[in-house]
């Protein structure tokens, strides 16, 4: 089970766009990144295609997921992931104020 998943509310915790915060996009374990909405937005030059017109693009980059931390759901700081079994279920839990996350 992973720290962060998509849909999750994250915290910027380093770069330029320190201290933004915005829902994950998407997420790639393998590269170790993650893709965040309105955060890290890079400008691209976009080819003409038969669906697309063609023009300057801005779009999200991906951020590396060191510089992510989720949101803690009682106040939006951020906050630590820890794990914890519920029943039968393995639920993340925020270190902050120990809500759960994910139900």
């Amino acid at each position: 089970m992973q720290k962060i998943k998509k849909g999750d509310k994250v915290v910027v915790l380093a770069g330029k766009d320190k201290g933004s915060s915005g829902e994950v996009i998407r997420v790639m374990p393998k590269e170790g990144r993650a893709v965040v909405q309105g955060v890290n937005m890079v400008t691209r030059h976009q080819k003409q295609t038969q669906a697309q017109e063609a023009g300057i693009v801005r779009k999200e980059a991906s951020i590396d997921l060191s510089n992510l931390a989720i949101a803690d759901p009682k106040d939006g700081k951020p906050t630590r992931v820890g794990f914890k079994i519920e029943g039968d279920k393995k639920v993340r839990v925020a270190k902050r104020s120990g809500v759960v996350i994910d139900g």
